[in-house]
């Protein structure tokens, strides 16, 4: 599994909502601040969407998506006149009529999905992500449009596994969002994200990632991607934000966690398949990183778990 994937598998992004809306004409809304990802894209219309502490207003047209992380409250407009409706507001009135809003030439219509990722540190990703992902250029469009149109028609036309189909879709857009964003921010992102990216450094993660409980050192890293131990550690921390050392002793820790959440292996267990001799060391390391003992990160899991399952899920 490449690293991107073993990077969502592991923080198991999980759909608050998934489906489509419409802004009509000579309107804007105001969604709260929010937790997760929202990844959207524009299936007709135009509008500009503006997230708070953000000085720059973004036109979205027909076939761009955008991605915001977890943050700032944020508007959609089709006029950016018009006053503001709070969307929860919004939400209740158009419940009341039956879920349709009132349509108009100049309407937007959007779908995508909502997504929280219920693993720990999901910073690891998260802090790479610009305020606002916008995918605009023509050839980005052009990957996505398979999945935003059958996502469109699913959501138009009710079938049966319809829900299920339009979940699926907009995780798949989600992924490619992502995708597409590494891409085109190769050259100036920092983090791990856009270091897969990069030739090198791409190697150099995807070698810790296939074996972390190898002896990786920084001369053996150097040596796989051919670089010197000097000018990988110096290329490795620009590109990445972290030395080489510390991103596989994090990424060690999150695959400790997801184990002490989900499987029944035993503490040493865990440590020998991450590379850790002794309980001892593993249990220092893990503390540093995660801020807890493996023994209490398994307790505040489960009790996380029992919180979020009976928790009433968000809309949009």
């Amino acid at each position: 599994m490449d690293p991107l994937s073993e990077v969502l598998s592991l923080f198991k992004p999980r759909s608050y909502v998934a489906g489509g809306f419409e802004i009509p004409g000579e309107m804007a809304i105001q969604w709260p601040r929010h937790e997760g990802i929202k990844c959207y894209a524009v299936v007709s219309g135009q509008c500009w969407l503006s997230v708070e502490g953000v000085p720059d207003t973004v036109l979205l047209t027909a076939g761009d998506c955008y991605l915001l992380p977890p943050g700032a409250p944020f508007r959609l407009a089709t006029d950016l006149a018009a006053p503001p409706v709070e969307f929860l507001t919004l939400r209740a009135k158009w419940r009341s009529e039956d879920g349709r809003a009132e349509k108009r030439e100049s309407s937007c219509y959007l779908v995508g999905g909502h997504f929280v990722l219920t693993g720990s540190h999901a910073d690891f990703l998260l802090n790479s992500l610009a305020p606002i992902v916008h995918i605009r250029r023509e050839s980005d469009k052009a990957a996505m449009r398979w999945s935003l149109e059958r996502m469109a028609q699913e959501v138009r036309e009710s079938q049966p596994g319809g829900s299920l189909i339009t979940q699926q879709l907009a995780y798949m857009m989600l992924v490619q969002a992502l995708r597409l964003h590494l891409a085109e921010g190769a050259k100036e992102g920092v983090g791990w994200l856009f270091a897969l990216a990069d030739k090198q450094m791409g190697a150099a993660i995807r070698c810790m990632h296939d074996d972390p409980a190898h002896d990786w050192t920084l001369q053996k890293l150097a040596q796989r991607v051919g670089m010197s131990r000097s000018v990988f550690a110096l290329r490795f921390k620009q590109t990445v934000g972290t030395t080489p050392m510390e991103y596989l002793t994090r990424w060690r820790m999150l695959l400790a966690g997801d184990k002490l959440k989900n499987s029944r292996e035993s503490t040493t267990a865990i440590a020998l398949s991450l590379g850790y001799e002794s309980d001892s060391a593993f249990g220092k390391a893990f503390k540093r990183v995660m801020g807890c003992s493996p023994r209490e990160h398994g307790r505040a899991t489960a009790a996380g778990k029992l919180q979020l399952d009976g928790a009433a899920l968000s809309v949009s």
